[in-house]
């Protein structure tokens, strides 16, 4: 296991284009193309590579699986993802499979599950639906009770059970490195929660992808092999993957959840979220006003400008207009940081609106 690839770790991606070769990840603007209406993150290449893609692009029937993990504040970070799966579900049709890794947190990280399942509510649920996850074609669901339906319950534990006869142990140390008990089981989870979607009780086989950070890499190809290796009994497709990068923290590094001066949660108000990017948020400027009207700054590495470019100016001119203007010294690190500031104070208001106003259709979610 390359270091730079840890799904329990916090490592930060310096180089994707090498990670792509050694690993054998595709280009997603190969199958992009493909798309009549690509979402920003693809056509901005923070959604970069694929495994397989192009074969669920060519199925009228396909089901996007994704978990989460509940064990802090969801974030810009986080939001990444949910702007994806409601894409895929409102723009592209698939059915969503949500996992909440409550077992894997619970083995990992916090020994406490009616905290774990209160997170997932109220910090995860909550946001995904007030930025536009419907129940309708969603399966949204805990590891520790798959559903109250128990042919289905039984069959995703059953896979997980059968899978751990498709791997040896070899294979899981060659691939995750040093091992525990709770690891092995997180692994095992995480493999029936990839493919269960194909099982008789969830519709049957279909294509499904798998969007994820680069970190997630290694599940990923474990379950690709696994379901190979069920050709008699399941007959599984090889699950697809997409891969987008890291959204830079606001100190320039990866986000942590332990750090909450790393981060803008969904839940931070608007004044909150204006200190956190005077203060913390890391800027490409120069030292200087005279150094920046002289050399300009580097956008690439300006967390402002970052977070505009990923989420908060959809419109490709200005966008370009606001990278040229920073990189000329023409913008100044105050300025840029001020247009994120008012589309972001735009963004939580409404936001938060909706987010209360979601809280009516939660029992829609929980109740399958």
């Amino acid at each position: 296991m390359t270091k730079e690839i840890n799904p329990w770790g916090s490592d930060d991606v310096k180089d994707y284009r090498k990670i792509m070769k050694e690993f054998g990840i595709s280009p997603f603007s190969g199958v992009m193309k493909k798309l009549k209406e690509p979402h920003l993150l693809m056509r901005r290449g923070i959604v970069f590579g694929h495994r397989g893609f192009d074969s669920v692009m060519a199925s009228k029937n396909y089901a996007l699986m994704t978990g989460l993990m509940p064990s802090g504040k969801f974030h810009l970070g986080h939001k990444i993802l949910a702007d994806q799966i409601i894409y895929h579900q409102r723009e592209l049709g698939a059915h969503v499979f949500l996992c909440v890794a409550d077992v894997e947190a619970y083995n990992m990280r916090l020994a406490d599950m009616k905290k774990l399942r209160e997170t997932a509510i109220e910090e995860y649920l909550l946001n995904y639906i007030a930025l536009g996850l419907e129940p309708k074609k969603c399966d949204f669901y805990f590891q520790s009770e798959r559903s109250r339906d128990s042919g289905k319950s039984n069959a995703y534990y059953r896979l997980a059970g059968m899978a751990a006869n498709k791997v040896t142990m070899n294979e899981l140390k060659a691939i995750y490195g040093e091992l525990s008990p709770g690891k092995i089981m997180s692994v095992m989870l995480q493999v029936s929660d990839i493919l269960h979607p194909q099982l008789p009780e969830f519709g049957g086989l279909k294509n499904v992808v798998v969007p994820v950070g680069i970190d997630q890499d290694p599940h990923i190809r474990l379950s690709r092999d696994i379901a190979a290796r069920f050709s008699r009994e399941f007959g599984f497709r090889a699950p697809a993957a997409t891969y987008h990068k890291f959204i830079l923290g606001l100190k320039g590094g990866k986000m942590s959840s332990s750090d909450p001066y790393s981060y803008i949660a969904l839940t931070d108000s608007p004044e909150e979220a204006k200190k956190k990017i005077y203060k913390y948020a890391f800027s490409g400027g120069r030292k200087t006003v005279e150094e920046h009207r002289k050399h300009g700054g580097n956008p690439d590495i300006d967390v402002s400008f970052q977070y505009l470019y990923s989420q908060f100016e959809p419109d490709d001119r200005k966008i370009t207009k606001i990278r040229d203007d920073y990189s000329s010294g023409k913008l100044l690190t105050g300025e840029l940081k001020q247009i994120l500031i008012e589309k972001l104070t735009k963004f939580l208001e409404e936001h938060q609106k909706k987010r209360e106003a979601a809280r009516k259709k939660v029992d829609r979610f929980l109740d399958k």
